[in-house]
């Protein structure tokens, strides 16, 4: 299927898109490069320009969610000349990268869309951790895009630290493509830059400090991100105050996040069980078909967690991060359903009212 708005495949537009789309035909399209507050700044064939919600649009969709976030994309209403747009709906979402909301709340929020792969940043140095890493790499499956591993500040460790680290990320049986690079000395950019393809879109998440602003300035070959000190440690302090979407003058489109202190993981099933796939397909010889793996007999993945075959840390993270997501699950649909009700309760209490 060929796309009939050519103007926007630079943009990362697809055939996909294009069979999901559904704006009115007075309506043009365009993509989210940052959202700041009430406003969004989008980008088209002819450049950026901001927009707000409709009224209708924002009656409709109520969850945080729901509402557009850095690569989606959008039908709007503008006039030729306006320099300002109106957004009336958000188009289907290719792919997505969300995580449940920080804090107590048992909610998505959604940190960017219609992305094509994302690169789970980790520094070498200070901020190196396997069950972080699999807690992304989790969540980045789950929504369908491709995920890639990326350590940086390997100038700050030495080459075996370096080796070892890569050999625990092949040993728990971690998929992903591994690169590494240094933002001081830059080794490792090019094989970088030679992963971007022109017209897809790439993510570049991970903690506050790993490197992701500078190494985003390097790809642009400009300061246009602000990049904070580092410290006489090799730390770095974070940045980055808001999700955006830049094109690289090779076409690839980038986005850079603000670090994340929690990346709660909320019905990750899928994810779970691609991130985790020699256990889930261990799973298949279990004696049970609903077998836990927590202890009951002719459990497959535990004969092969007891046999050395899987790593058991790597096999206590799967249960871990199963149950964490099933939990948040229930609770986020047993909310939903209280909602549900004490919305109907409104409406009948409105009409008892009328009918008065």
């Amino acid at each position: 299927m060929m796309t009939q708005h050519p103007e926007l495949t630079a943009l990362g537009w697809t055939p996909w898109l294009e069979q999901h789309a559904a704006c009115d035909p007075s309506q043009s399209i365009a993509r989210v490069a940052a959202v700041d507050r009430d406003q969004l700044l989008l980008v088209d064939q002819d450049g950026s320009f901001r927009a707000k919600l409709a009224g209708s649009f924002l009656h409709r969709h109520r969850l945080s969610h729901e509402l557009p976030c850095v690569g989606d994309w959008v039908c709007l209403e503008r006039r030729p000349g306006d320099d300002f747009g109106i957004v009336h709906g958000v188009i289907e979402r290719r792919t997505s990268l969300s995580r449940k909301s920080a804090g107590n709340a048992v909610e998505h929020q959604t940190i960017a869309a219609n992305l094509d792969s994302v690169m789970v940043v980790q520094s070498c140095h200070f901020d190196f951790n396997l069950k972080r890493l699999e807690r992304y790499l989790v969540m980045v499956m789950d929504g369908g895009a491709d995920p890639y591993i990326l350590l940086t500040k390997t100038d700050l460790v030495d080459p075996d630290v370096l080796a070892e680290q890569l050999a625990e990320i092949h040993g728990i049986g971690l998929m992903a493509p591994v690169l590494t690079l240094s933002n001081l000395t830059r080794e490792g950019l090019d094989d970088l830059e030679r992963t971007l393809v022109p017209g897809k879109t790439y993510c570049f998440v991970g903690s506050s400090g790993v490197g992701k602003s500078t190494l985003i300035n390097h790809l642009i070959d400009r300061d246009a991100l602000e990049t904070g000190r580092v410290s006489a440690t090799g730390e770095g302090r974070h940045t980055t105050v808001r999700r955006e979407l830049i094109r690289l003058d090779g076409g690839a489109l980038v986005i850079d996040t603000p670090g994340m202190r929690e990346f709660g993981i909320l019905g990750a099933g899928y994810g779970i069980e691609s991130n985790y796939a020699e256990i889930t397909a261990l799973a298949l010889g279990c004696r049970y078909r609903d077998c836990t793996h927590g202890g009951e007999s002719g459990c497959a993945v535990r004969a092969a967690v007891d046999a050395n075959e899987i790593a058991r840390e790597h096999f206590e993270s799967y249960l871990k991060l199963r149950e964490e997501s099933d939990f948040n699950q229930m609770t986020h649909a047993e909310r939903r359903k209280k909602d549900r009700d004490f919305g109907r309760f409104i409406k009948s209490a409105k009409k008892d009212l009328r009918d008065r």
